[in-house]
């Protein structure tokens, strides 16, 4: 969901000392009197991802629960989101992590390209294989070695809203896109916009244009599309894009405009639906929307925070996009063994329902049972997200290259950007896509 850029690993040679201090400072120690003898006592784990807040603290409760099982410390270190640009500069300064957790399937795959990843072990494949659906291992597989394990899933098909916005306008939840825009216009005008949109962060904005053009489009496409065998410039985009404009350039959908969403952060869009002083009805994210309003807000899931799924658009159907976040071990890592052993650990429905009890997480693995998440809400998320099987789609943007989906500043994030502050050509738009897909994707 995050998704970082492969382009500027030789940049990061300055953050080599502050990274390091990071390793310190965010340690997360695992072990206890209880646990001194386990099988890892001694051994330090360490572990990178792009998590901050409440899915920082979530997922140091799993390593926690590793540490207790096994004797193993832990720590911890936010790769920012620029995974490739942390590893880059970790593996160069030979102090690299023992496990990444990568958000972006063109990640991983180029990692694998590079040669900096162990294969996955007999133990952690077969594990995975057997609770996880095939679509799963196909996103960790690059030419044909199985290398990143899917912990963590996402729903990002959900639009959540503050149910006392909807009741107060008298707005019910929609079931098409044009029952969408119109109730958001109804929102506005009893003194609440519709959405808060996180235009800071691009990789939310790839979100919005990939259920739009799921399903206006449909599947076939939206395949084609990921893998640039349909170039940008297809009308389906044209239209995509026109769609999508219909919500960006009305200021009564967009709470304070262009302007202020370019400004708005994910955390931030939450909080202005969520928070003490609401500014919006609407948020549209995925499912983990719900663990950021539980637990930076107080809200309950189901309560007081509330979703629908995204409507279709025009006749196409409801869409059903996914991401996820794959843990892989580097091969140059001090303890990649004990690394190794994590992800075995991982792919256990014992280690996804530490989190899934948290709140905020949806797992791919079938074999996790439905009284280990914390709500109805996230039993119903998931138990969709399994059911669809191979039928997911995944998020579009985290398949491309990292210089076109995952660039902070760049690539489609900052086009998509750049279309939120001014939709008026989608032509346009559509055709910067394509010359900035063509130069990444090298065709």
């Amino acid at each position: 969901m995050r998704r970082p850029s492969l382009t500027t690993l030789r940049a990061a040679g300055a953050l080599s000392a502050t990274l390091a201090l990071a390793l310190t400072a965010t340690a997360c120690g695992s072990t206890d009197d209880s646990a001194s003898g386990g099988e890892l006592s001694g051994t330090t784990v360490t572990v990178a991802g792009v998590w901050t807040g409440s899915e920082q603290k979530n997922f140091k409760k799993v390593l926690d629960a590793f540490g207790a099982k096994t004797g193993a410390k832990t720590v911890f270190v936010p790769s920012g989101d620029n995974v490739s640009t942390f590893v880059g500069s970790k593996i160069e300064g030979g102090n690299a992590p023992d496990v990444v957790l990568v958000p972006q399937v063109g990640v991983l795959q180029q990692f694998a390209e590079a040669g900096w990843l162990k294969p996955l072990s007999e133990k952690a494949a077969s594990t995975a294989a057997g609770n996880l659906a095939p679509v799963w291992k196909n996103y960790g597989t690059v030419d044909g070695t199985f290398y990143g394990l899917y912990f963590k899933a996402a729903h990002k098909s959900t639009v959540w809203y503050a149910p006392d916005a909807l009741e107060q306008a008298g707005v019910t939840e929609p079931k098409s896109w044009e029952e969408l825009l119109a109730a958001g216009r109804t929102l506005a005008d009893s003194g609440r916009p519709a959405f808060a949109v996180a235009g800071e962060d691009g990789w939310t904005l790839t979100d919005w244009f990939e259920n739009v053009y799921l399903s206006q489009a449909g599947p076939e496409k939206y395949d084609r599309l990921a893998r640039h065998e349909l170039k940008w410039t297809d009308p389906s985009v044209v239209t995509a894009l026109t769609t999508l404009a219909e919500v960006f350039k009305d200021e009564r959908l967009v709470a304070g405009g262009a302007a202020e969403a370019l400004r708005t952060d994910f955390p931030g869009s939450v909080e202005k639906v969520f928070g003490p002083e609401p500014k919006a009805a609407l948020v549209y994210e995925g499912d983990f929307v719900g663990g950021v309003a539980k637990d930076e807000f107080g809200r309950k899931p189901g309560e007081d925070a509330k979703f629908f799924p995204f409507p279709p658009v025009g006749s196409g159907k409801a869409p059903v996009v996914s991401g996820g976040d794959a843990a892989v071990v580097l091969k140059d890592a001090k303890n990649a063994d004990a690394g190794m052993r994590f992800l075995e650990y991982l792919a256990t429905p014992e280690a996804a329902a530490v989190w899934a009890g948290a709140g905020g997480f949806l797992s791919p693995n079938k074999d996790v049972k439905p009284e280990a998440y914390a709500d109805d809400t996230a039993r119903a998320t998931a138990a969709s997200l399994v059911a669809a099987g191979d039928d997911v789609r995944f998020d579009m943007s985290d398949q491309a290259p990292a210089a076109f989906g995952g660039t902070k500043g760049a690539g489609e994030w900052k086009l998509l950007q750049d279309f939120l502050r001014d939709p008026s050509d989608p032509a346009r738009t559509a055709a910067a896509l394509e010359a900035a897909a063509a130069k990444a994707y090298g065709n």
